[in-house]
This record gives structure tokens, sequence and C-alpha cells, in this order.
């Protein structure tokens, strides 16, 4: 069966979208894949890295012509691994969508044998360099058409929680902080969960902007620009920036024993607590670190959760919400008693209640 290529405009346009194919094969190296990939795309590398660094280094060292000789070999072993693989119980009507970097010799010599085989195979043309392109122009206005409701709080006051909450009683939510796999602060990073990269939470974040009801709220938590490593969207941050705010508010107690929930892992581990500390030497001083350090080590750790919240994020938190977001001084307020999820869900209800009055 001839080959179809088919453009980015045609593969996304589509009413389906991706889902139009049984499956989109990504024919680039792991490491490649890893980085960045068309939604549910699954791998199936023309050469691995060290066999493509190989054939890089004699394409370049020696000659194009025994570097081609020498990745034919590679190419062709590699596809036979996948045919024997994936592919021995796939009925003819299986229908791939094939893409490598640029749409070239990658994706064409895995889409040559798939489609020799039978199958209705079609190759993307530009490869995932016009899908990057795609999302990086989208990124540029994507979100600015929604309408957003803005939850701001100081931190341990259940956002997150309410977020979850909200999007439970079927509310439009972006987390955008669960997208980063990061609580946002300095000791926000998930223990085991390395952050995706900056390319994969834009394509996971460009995905799920287009599937919200632009006719409805959508809420979204008070972000800096940062997550972590990840940048947010320069356009989507300014959008949320003067976006309708509410303002959470619960109790110190409540707040320190949703944090000591939620950070588990610093309980179970205070040496890795009094090392992450470390880095806010620079903006608070040693002296106040190390006795944040100190009860810690002494066991004190409700006591050093209160103090930090009281003497570095209370203090950041209003600063930047204040500069930040045009509509915090006039935001309603939600009290929420604890970060129980019976509480969260009356906050939720009436979070929405609320929203509907301020319009």
């Amino acid at each position: 069966m001839p080959l179809r290529r088919i453009t980015i405009d045609e593969a996304l346009g589509h009413p389906r979208g991706l889902s139009h194919f049984d499956t989109v094969i990504d024919a680039r190296s792991p490491s490649e894949f890893s980085l960045d990939h068309l939604p549910g795309a699954v791998n199936w590398p023309s050469l691995d890295d060290e066999e493509r660094r190989l054939v890089g280094t004699e394409y370049k060292q020696v000659s194009p012509f025994e570097a081609r000789k020498r990745g034919a070999v590679l190419v062709a072993r590699n596809i036979a691994r996948h045919l024997e693989r994936e592919a021995g119980d796939l009925p003819r009507e299986w229908r791939p969508l094939v893409y490598c970097w640029r749409g070239g010799q990658r994706s064409g010599a895995l889409a040559l044998v798939l489609g020799q085989v039978g199958f209705d195979v079609h190759v993307l043309e530009g490869g995932y360099r016009e899908f990057r392109r795609r999302v990086v122009t989208a990124l540029e206005t994507a979100g600015t058409d929604l309408n957003l409701r803005l939850i701001c709080g100081k931190t341990g006051s259940g956002k997150s929680r309410l977020l979850q909450a909200l999007a439970a009683q079927g509310e439009q939510v972006l987390d955008l902080e669960a997208l980063a796999l990061h609580r946002g602060s300095v000791l926000g990073a998930l223990p085991g969960e390395p952050q995706p990269s900056q390319k994969q939470f834009e394509s996971a974040l460009w995905q799920l902007l287009q599937h919200f009801d632009r006719g409805r709220p959508v809420w979204v938590e008070s972000e800096s620009r940062l997550i972590g490593r990840l940048r947010v969207p320069e356009a989507l941050l300014q959008h949320m920036r003067s976006a309708a705010c509410l303002r959470v508010e619960m109790p110190i107690a409540a707040r320190v024993q949703l944090l000591m929930e939620d950070y588990v892992h610093f309980t179970r581990d205070p040496s890795h607590l009094c090392e992450r500390l470390d880095s806010l030497r620079e903006v608070r001083g040693h002296a106040l670190v190390e006795e944040w350090q100190s009860a810690v080590r002494a066991g004190q750790l409700e006591d050093a959760v209160s103090r930090l919240l009281d003497e570095h994020y209370d203090p950041i938190y209003l600063r930047s919400m204040g500069r930040n977001y045009a509509d915090f001084d006039n935001a309603p307020t939600l009290l929420i008693a604890s970060g129980a999820e019976a509480e969260m869900a009356a906050a939720a209800a009436e979070a929405v209640r609320l929203s509907q009055i301020k319009g």
C-alpha cells in the first residue's frame, strides 16, 4: 500500500484529532521521545541513542555513504524487532501515523515496511518539529480566552485540594502543579517523581487547554512564573493575573496539619527537610534557617512548619499577591476549617456560589 503523507494541520484538525489513527508511532530515539512527543505516541525507535551516536560520528568522521550503510543495517534490525514484538496480532485495517524529527528517513523507513505489509500508513510531514512549532505558536495566546477563576491563598491553605474538590463536582479545573509534578515552592518537589521537560509540560498544557468549554469558568490556582524549574507560558500567566480572584483562608493550626499530611516524606526523613531548607539561607539568613533546622532535628516539626509559614512563606505570599494579581484586594474570602474531604467538598460548593455572585 502506498505511503500517505499528512500535514500537522490535517492530523490535528480531524474531528477526532490524533485518535483518528489507531496508533501514533514515534520513530525517534528513546532520549528524544522522553523529552517530548505527540500526545499518546508510542516509541518504536529506528535507532536507539547509542546507534544514533555511532552513525552520526561515522557520518562526520568517515563518510556519509559508510554511515548510511551502517544505519540501514541497524534500522532494518530494529524495524524487524518492532514488527515481531508489536505487529503480530494487528489486523490489516490497523491505521498508524508515523513520525520522526522532520518526517524524513527514520519515519520513512519504518512506514515503508509497514506499508509493504499492507497497513494503511500515514507519515507526518515535518515530523515532531512541526508539532512543536504548533505548540509554541499556540501557547503565545492559548488560554487567554478562558473565563478564569483564580484561587489565591497562603501556603498550606488547601488550594490544590480545593481544585480537586471542584473537579469532583464537575467544575473545569486547570491544575498547573499536577501537570508540572511539583507543588510550586522550594520544598515542592514530589519524592520519586521527576518533573517533565519544559517541552512535555507545554505539550500537556496545550492539549488540556484545547478541551475546555469556553462558555464555563475554569478554576486555577495562583502561581508564580516558575513551578519548580518549569515556566508557565507568559500569555497564560498574565491572563491569570488579571482574572477574578477568590481568597482562601484556613486557621494556622489546620494549615500546619495539612502540610504535615501533604509533605509526609519530610516528616519521615527530617534530614532531607533540613537539606532543602539550606536553599533558603541566602534569602532568610543563616541564623534563622539554623533555628528552623534545629527545631526539625529536635522533633519539633509542627513548630518548625508554623515558623516557616509565619517567617518565610506568608510574607512572600502577601507581597506577591498584592503586586501581581489585580483583583486580589477586592476578592471575596472563603474560610475553610480544615483540609478534611468533607470540608473541601463544602468549600467547593461555596466557591462556585461566590463566583456566581461576583460574576
